[in-house]
């Protein structure tokens, strides 16, 4: 009996789903585990008597049929690229839309606060999207405040009783001959190393399946044998690793036990899902029960920011680490990896924990971070730190801060003591950048006749302007550490208005980051800025540069210059 299209056309579909089946539980089948187990140190590893929590979780298919790849035939094959492809339509990484702070009107706006900003993940995200992708970054990937703030300025130290200095200085912008640029320098006392409180570290890793790449959890590690060696006796490190669960891998160790430490972290082997929020959980509660008074309390978490298993809202998780962050215990945050790098999370719990985040892309990164930056990364030496400017409405027509659009502060926040702001670490430094448009009066373009206010005036007060030669007078809060509601407080000072000056070649550098920040964000402001001109600035301003950060961001210029004209 001859069989109908239609009966042909059932069966040939259910042979498909079928294939699909079987392939897939092939593909998903267990595979002997060589190694120990996920997020567990070997046998041996820890302290005599020391009781140790496994986290256990099956190796993934990625992690099966990467090592598949790797040996080939016989065990003789081709070792897969130690970074993998990027693949926009593959891509799952997430940011927070950003936009640009606009020029505000100085008669109805006269004040300006924000929250200071230290974290430079951004930079080194954008120079994997550079470098490794091939490609320039997505714009609310580039966080102009952040990728200032990479780079080490040559700011006077504070003097006094006081933690932190600043200095303003007002020079032509680059990008714009009728408008000013009012640089506003900041900078945290230098720390002694010895005398610095005792730390309890907890470091929370990311062991998921999705830290396999060579550029997450092997460089990870990489990365903290570089913190590890520039710990004290004194010092108590723990260890706790998630992936399918969280457990405990290293007990509270003094940070002299080098080996025994390292020894924990080479056991981490990656797989399973992503238990971030229970990760979170047992961090926090390992750092209370250990917790030193008077002491550096804090949880060190390095992931790609993809939890999906316990607490996984970022609003949910901002709420548990601000309770704990009530407690003295800090978080600071490391991220790594590409594809499904989640930024606009890390750099929320960041913020919310009363810590840096940092992106750490490779091996350099890492030492800088992890090294060379260490205690200014994990000592806090002024917390709470906000500004405020008061611009002068007889003198400043118009004014924008650059970046720092998540940082914005209302007017009211700057006196209210409740109110969360930035960290300053030992010897940070924080730069902000305004672009202004002063008044004709003062210097500044002549106003078009016939321009339509973008305020109607009030009906029922005026604005009186009291006579000043001053163009800004600048505020800076700060509370000294001291493990409880400590008060803050005050500095300021004014700046006159005959102070614009040629740059120097910190501020000139600055602007150029700032100027490539704007291009790459194609930023409606960047008037007539342009690759040639920032890349010709750095270089005249890159000076001793004894780390060659310098060099590198006129490198990456230029090859941001050449991806953007093809």
């Amino acid at each position: 009996m001859p069989y109908s299209r239609k009966s042909i056309q059932l069966v040939t579909t259910a042979l498909a789903i079928l294939t699909v089946v079987v392939l897939t539980a092939c593909a998903t089948a267990k595979t002997p585990q060589t190694g120990a187990p996920v997020g567990t140190a070997q046998a041996g590893q820890s302290s005599p008597g020391a009781q140790q929590t496994m986290v256990e979780a099956a190796p993934s298919p990625s992690t099966s049929l990467k090592s598949a790849m790797t040996m080939g035939i016989g065990g003789q094959g081709v070792m897969p690229p130690a970074h993998p492809a990027y693949s926009q339509s593959f891509n799952t990484e997430e940011y927070a839309k950003i936009t640009d702070n606009p020029f505000l009107e100085t008669l109805g706006n006269p004040l300006s606060t924000f929250s200071i900003d230290v974290d430079t993940a951004s930079y080194a995200n954008v120079r994997r999207y550079l470098v490794e992708n091939r490609s320039l970054p997505l714009p609310d990937a580039v966080r102009i405040e952040e990728l200032v703030n990479y780079f080490p300025y040559a700011y006077a130290a504070p003097t006094g009783k006081d933690p932190v200095g600043y200095s303003l200085t007002m020079a032509k912008a680059p990008w714009n001959k009728d408008h000013e640029l009012l640089r506003v320098a900041v900078k945290a006392a230098e720390l002694d190393v010895e005398s610095l409180p005792p730390s309890n570290l907890v470091f929370l890793l990311d062991c998921s399946g999705s830290m396999a790449d060579d550029n997450k959890l092997p460089l990870l590690k990489e990365g903290l044998r570089i913190l590890v060696r520039n710990l004290r006796p004194r010092d108590r490190v723990s260890i706790v690793a998630y992936a399918g669960r969280a457990g405990l891998v290293l007990p509270p160790t003094p940070g002299d036990k080098y080996d025994q430490i390292i020894s924990a972290i080479d056991g981490l082997t990656a797989g399973g899902s992503t238990a971030g929020g229970e990760g979170i959980q047992l961090a926090y509660r390992t750092a209370k029960e250990n917790y030193l008074r008077g002491g550096n309390n804090r949880v060190v978490l390095a992931t790609d920011g993809d939890f999906n298993i316990g607490i996984s809202s970022t609003s949910d998780l901002e709420r548990y680490i601000e309770k704990q962050r009530e407690e003295n215990i800090y978080l600071t945050v490391l991220g790594l990896g590409l594809g499904n790098y989640k930024d606009n999370r890390m750099e929320t719990l960041a913020d919310k924990g009363n810590g840096n985040y940092a992106y750490i892309d490779n091996l350099l990164e890492a030492k800088k971070t992890l090294g060379k930056e260490i205690w200014g990364n994990l000592f806090t030496a002024a917390k709470d730190v906000k500004i405020q400017i008061e611009f002068n409405p007889a003198l400043v027509r118009k004014y924008r801060l650059i970046g720092y659009e998540d940082r914005l502060l209302s007017k009211e926040d700057f006196n209210d003591d409740k109110k969360d702001a930035g960290e300053m670490g030992s010897g940070q430094s924080v730069t902000a950048l305004y672009e202004l448009v002063l008044s004709e009066s003062a210097g500044g373009p002549k106003e078009e006749p016939g321009v339509k206010p973008s305020v109607d005036p009030l009906a029922f007060q005026d604005a009186e302007i009291k006579p000043s030669e001053d163009i800004v007078a600048f505020k800076l809060r700060y509370k000294v550490p001291k493990g409880g509601d400590e008060e803050s407080v005050l500095v300021s000072s004014r700046l006159p208005k005959s102070v614009s000056a040629p740059m120097d070649k910190d501020f000139a550098f600055a602007s150029a980051v700032a100027e490539f920040g704007m291009l790459l964000r194609d930023s409606p402001y960047k008037a007539d800025a342009s690759w040639k001109a920032l890349i010709e600035r750095a270089r005249a301003a890159k000076g001793e540069d004894f780390e060659g950060y310098r060099a590198e961001f006129i490198r990456l210029a230029e090859l941001a210059e050449i991806l953007a004209t093809k």
